[in-house]
């Protein structure tokens, strides 16, 4: 991105639904550059009035459940309805290039040559548990956009899934229907954010196996989920046969009506901004004590003495927060990332 970028075009070709625009908007907003904060921040400002009227699911599931092939049947179903649906796949980001690695566009072929369709990979880079740092505001660009249905697709049920949850509607979890583990290797706490279950490849020899998981699942549910109100739904499905993908989505919406009745939806989105409000603070101090030189070698030092020995962890916390504070009036604190 080294030519001049053009903000207004850029706003304008986003709400034209360009799709070539919407993913340079995008690429801007997930650069870690400190001159393209203000211009990513420029088109946060001008796009979000315009976002917030789309379906948001978030996608998780065990590994080899079929995530990106259930959304391209799911995806390609929806467009057939008149929806205008967005995906973002967030990948385990490469330790040597820093790109992203798992590839999810290919393995969605059909949902790709849609022109009602948006796909857009991108790195986790830092983020625990598979949810990049952009991705809340890639979302405000794919609705702006005017894309009605917005998918992120995680890494998969790992370490820090919860923060999907914060930005989206209703958070699905795929299933494989394995005989004695109903819970496959899931931790309670992620059971604990499911809205809705779907066990997977319940097709032909599955299908009855599937079945008896779902059961067992339904069962599992009843004592991890904290929600007294609703019991979370366990369905059986099959993407690559194209069975049972209209039954989960109805509980999708389902759900979403449930929130609506419970909270009211621009309640539930509010609480979600203030969690952004946090998560954009939290970014920008550790931009500030990573990009700034005399933090940086400070907090080297630090390291270096705590790992020593020579001093204590507590001192040396304390000494980076007395100097991080000297050195906030010298910062732009606007950075809207």
């Amino acid at each position: 991105m080294s030519r001049k970028i053009d903000v207004p075009s850029l706003i304008d070709g986003v709400k034209g639904g360009d799709r070539a625009a919407l993913a340079r908007a995008i690429t801007l907003v997930e650069s870690r550059k400190p001159a393209h904060r203000p211009l990513a921040r420029e088109l946060l400002r001008e796009l979000t009035p315009l976002s917030g009227n789309s379906i948001r699911l978030g996608l998780s599931g065990v590994p080899g459940a079929g995530k990106s092939t259930f959304i391209d049947a799911l995806g390609c179903d929806l467009i057939e309805q008149g929806h205008r649906v967005a995906v973002l796949a967030v990948d385990p980001t490469s330790s040597v290039s820093g790109g992203s690695v798992l590839g999810d566009r290919t393995r969605m072929g059909r949902l790709a040559e849609s022109e009602a369709a948006f796909i857009r990979p991108s790195p986790t880079g830092l983020q625990l548990g598979g949810v990049a740092r952009a991705t809340r505001e890639g979302m405000v660009l794919v609705e702006a956009a005017g894309y009605d249905i917005v998918i992120v697709e995680t890494v998969g049920v790992g370490q820090s899934e919860v923060a999907v949850q914060g930005m989206v509607d209703t958070y699905l979890i795929l299933m494989l229907a394995r005989s004695g583990d109903q819970l496959q290797g899931i931790k309670k706490g992620i059971l604990e954010l499911a809205q809705v279950i779907a066990v997977n490849k319940a097709d032909g020899d599955n299908a009855g196996e599937a079945r008896v998981t779902a059961r067992e699942l339904s069962i599992a549910m009843k004592l991890v989920s904290s929600d007294t109100e609703r019991r979370v739904p366990v369905l059986t499905c099959s993407a690559l046969k194209e069975m049972g993908l209209e039954e989960v989505w109805q509980a999708v919406l389902d759900h979403r009506k449930y929130l609506e009745q419970k909270y009211g939806l621009a309640n539930y989105r509010a609480a979600q901004q203030v969690g952004w409000m946090w998560s954009l603070t939290e970014a920008a101090v550790l931009d500030t004590l990573h990009e700034t030189h005399d933090l940086r070698e400070l907090a080297r030092d630090m390291e270096a003495q705590v790992r020593s020995g020579s001093l204590n962890a507590l001192d040396a916390s304390a000494e980076l927060l007395r100097q991080f504070a000297a050195k906030v009036p010298e910062q732009d604190w606007a950075h809207g990332r």
